[in-house]
């Protein structure tokens, strides 16, 4: 009976909970540094060994083939909230996506068409095409085998269905369900995103996803100051170390004093901050009443609205015609006799 409970390392029952939350804590780090930040958006490069340590601690405690993760994420965000998102709980309903997410991925992953076009610049070396492709299981099963011989049979079993679940609950289920569901959103992006909350360290960081779906390649998910964003913690010190370099980060709005005529600075400070301005906007919505002159007032606004997403939405247009555009927007703002839209317009000239 003793060998069922003891192993290499005879731990009491809170011992092996430790042990098993530290286990797959690593290997929610392992998921949002290497698969997500690194290889699906490029947003950090990493030192080879660290690299495929991930690699390796993945194919044993998942099974995860690095190509198909990457794949799958990038067409959620290409085709998100439509009937091609792989995983919409909008689409699919909030339960199948929370309680079913595993199997969504599952079903993705044999779609040979979104690999080929979405699995590009991902690891193709000697391992990972005759080992950690090729023989997924394996891992899994020299994963169970070792939580066996060092825990016990018992407590290594379910040290291992812990190690198991985790990933599919808590990243294919609630990060892509809940975080597409239920939450506070910082940024007004076209999609539902949500923040799940401000902290982010039972998951990595993940429950930041509306900031991640507003800057989808920056490698930190925290965005306001009350939030935390552990795997970036990881990453600084990943970088502090020299194991890893950052290349992109959220742009953080900068203001200076109001420019007499907006000009291409503004525009690009405005193109770059959409998201700020928008929030920003909605906020002058709510500063306008509801009587009948206020009904008036509102459709000024809300027409003004949509002229203004269109210096984002068409900044691909000459870069001359977009800066008249944008001053003609903030000449009429400040002579339509609307308080709050001449404010907004003065703050819209002082973004840098």
């Amino acid at each position: 009976m003793n060998l069922l409970f003891s192993g290499v390392f005879d731990l009491p029952w809170w011992g092996h909970v430790i042990t098993a939350l530290v286990l797959t804590h690593i290997t929610i780090v392992a998921v949002t540094i290497f698969l997500h930040r690194h290889q699906a958006h490029r947003a950090l490069d990493l030192h080879p060994a660290v690299s495929h340590f991930f690699r390796l601690w993945l194919w044993l405690t998942t099974g995860m083939v690095t190509r198909e993760w990457a794949a799958i994420h990038r067409k959620h965000h290409a085709k998100v909230e439509t009937p091609e998102d792989p995983h919409s709980p909008r689409v699919l309903g909030i339960h199948r996506v929370l309680w079913g997410g595993v199997f969504l991925y599952v079903k993705e992953s044999r779609n040979r068409a979104t690999i080929e076009r979405y699995g590009h610049c991902t690891p193709d070396d000697w391992l990972e095409r005759n080992v950690y492709s090729k023989f997924n299981l394996l891992g899994l099963t020299l994963a169970g085998l070792a939580d066996v011989v060092l825990f016990g049979i018992v407590p290594g079993t379910l040290i291992l269905l812990a190690q198991i679940a985790w990933i599919p609950f808590w990243a294919a289920g609630v990060i892509n369900g809940i975080g597409h569901y239920w939450g506070y959103r910082n940024s007004p992006t076209p999609d539902t995103s949500t923040n799940i909350l401000p902290w982010g360290i039972l998951i990595g960081g993940e429950e930041l996803h509306n900031n991640h779906h507003a800057f989808p390649t920056s490698a930190r998910l925290s965005g306001k100051w009350y939030e935390f964003d552990i795997g970036w913690m990881y990453i600084r010190i990943l970088e502090a170390l020299g194991l890893a370099k950052v290349k992109r980060v959220a742009p953080v709005p900068r203001f200076t004093a109001p420019r007499l005529i907006p000009n291409v600075q503004t525009l690009q400070a405005v193109i770059t901050h959409r998201y700020d301005v928008q929030a920003s906007y909605a906020r002058t919505m709510k500063r306008i009443g509801s009587g009948e002159r206020d009904a008036h007032v509102q459709q000024v606004v809300h027409a003004m609205g949509r002229e203004l997403t269109t210096l984002w939405e068409r900044s691909a247009a000459p870069k001359e015609q977009l800066v008249r555009r944008l001053q003609d927007w903030c000449q009429r703002a400040e002579t339509s006799g609307i308080r709050p839209l001449a404010e907004f317009s003065q703050r819209l000239r002082r973004y840098a």
